[in-house]
């Protein structure tokens, strides 16, 4: 991975969050920052670099936001599956076994997924956060029953008191699993033929 340290701060206020996200730049030389609104009118910050500049970064957005901070994630050294999920990238579901992971924010979905990887032999499906789950966030872990098992355990364990709530579905039915595969909206088209 070319930047060890991912951080996230989740806002409340639209306006906050744009003058956090400010205030972080100007004060650390981060090498990448992602911003914008998400539903239900939360601001989330997210930037990357170096640990020490994310870190500097991070304080400046807590100092700044504090009012306002619904959440927020700090991951010195993210797994590269985290990333490849922010990125909107899937890994297809083992029948053996499904583990989600719902939470009430995006930053401790995404610290649940980093937490689950690195602490069991787990792939993560997906990490689907905010838009369309009001606000929500979800992590999907598959790979053996006791192998979901202990990354869902682990992963709700750093949800923080953001855990909506946690499954793990043992030989998911092959039908529920293409639905998985599925971007996960409900209103996409239907091709039943009756």
């Amino acid at each position: 991975m070319i930047h060890p340290a991912l951080a996230l701060l989740e806002f409340s206020s639209i306006a906050t969050g744009i003058e956090a996200g400010d205030a972080m730049v100007k004060r650390a030389p981060v090498a990448r920052i992602q911003a914008g609104t998400v539903q239900p009118g939360h601001y989330l910050v997210m930037v990357t670099g170096m640990v020490a500049d994310v870190e500097e970064a991070v304080n400046a957005g807590r100092e700044t936001g504090q009012a306002a901070l619904c959440d927020l994630v700090f991951l010195p050294n993210v797994h590269p599956e985290v990333v490849a999920g922010l990125a909107g990238g899937r890994r297809p579901v083992s029948p053996e076994a499904l583990g989600i992971i719902e939470t009430r924010t995006v930053a401790a979905a995404i610290h649940a997924a980093d937490a689950g990887l690195k602490g069991a032999e787990v792939a993560l499906v997906q990490l689907r956060l905010a838009d369309g789950l009001g606000g929500k966030g979800l992590a999907l872990f598959t790979g053996t029953v006791a192998d979901v098992e202990a990354a869902v355990e682990i992963g709700t364990g750093r949800a923080a008191g953001q855990l909506v709530r946690q499954v793990v579905i043992p030989q998911l039915h092959p039908e529920m699993i293409e639905n998985v595969a599925r971007p996960g909206r409900f209103g996409e088209p239907f091709d039943w033929a009756f």
